[in-house]
């Protein structure tokens, strides 16, 4: 299935959830910030997310510096 991953296209098994979209690319759950399709997930509903097709995701991960 198709969908768009911080612009670019991208390809995930049907039934794949926020949370193991995130697990496939190696992004902790801990510090990132998910949108999907212009809306914020809120990190409560990362496990029961579905992706469909041509869902527009943006990652945004979390750097502590200073």
């Amino acid at each position: 299935m198709k969908i768009t991953l911080n612009g670019e296209p991208h390809t995930v098994e049907e039934n794949t959830s926020i949370a193991g979209l995130l697990g496939e690319l190696n992004i902790p759950l801990a510090k990132v910030a998910v949108e999907r399709n212009l809306a914020i997930v809120p990190r409560s509903t990362f496990d029961t997310m579905i992706l469909t097709p041509d869902d527009r995701i943006e990652i945004v991960r979390f750097i502590g510096g200073g």
